[in-house]
């Protein structure tokens, strides 16, 4: 058993693209199964013996199996509440435990990257978390807008002079104007 997971955090790090081509630059073959292959094995393997070990594995399962990661955020969200550990949270709470769940909640879940210079979301909501709203700063807008649901994304700006923005969820790709808000569809997951 192994305390916590380190290798998974390659995946917390890096989209599995990106993943893959940092494995091909330096010279190994990884097959598409690699990744979940590692993640089985270790998730047999893991003893959990730290708060960030649910929020790594939340995140990793998020793509693949979204009942468990869900499972896994809501361990994260309660080390603290309920001092799984046994007497630590009076120490003070787990700052990285709770940082990583927001993480998950801002970034990961809704899947959020800027990728060439296009506001990319590729949302993969566990079950039973709800619709997922924040702000964010990109380029020269402040407070654009981000809802993420199960139905849909939407993606709306404030007023101002600033330039459109790109947005792209899936493989849908849409302009947004300052004042302006687009929504797109996503289509049911099993």
């Amino acid at each position: 058993m192994c305390k916590q997971a380190d290798v998974l955090m390659l995946a917390y790090l890096f989209p599995p693209a990106e993943l893959a081509g940092l494995f091909a630059h330096l010279g190994y073959d990884v097959d598409t199964d690699a990744f979940d292959r590692t993640m089985r094995y270790y998730l047999q393997r893991t003893a959990h013996g730290s708060t960030l070990s649910a929020v790594v594995h939340a995140w990793v399962l998020a793509r693949s199996d979204r009942a468990a990661s869900g499972r896994f955020l809501r361990e994260a969200l309660a080390s603290d509440v309920y001092d799984v550990q046994g007497g630590t949270t009076a120490e003070g709470i787990h700052l990285g435990a709770m940082a990583g769940c927001l993480d998950l909640l801002s970034r990961g879940y809704p899947g959020l990257e800027v990728r060439d210079d296009v506001l990319v979301l590729d949302p993969v909501l566990p079950p039973d978390v709800g619709p997922l709203e924040f702000h964010l700063r990109y380029r020269d807008h402040w407070g654009v807008r981000v809802h993420v649901s199960h139905r849909g994304v939407s993606v709306s700006l404030g007023h101002g002079q600033s330039a459109p923005i790109r947005v792209r969820v899936g493989t849908e790709e849409r302009v947004v104007e300052a004042g302006g808000s687009r929504r797109v569809a996503l289509p049911p997951r099993a």
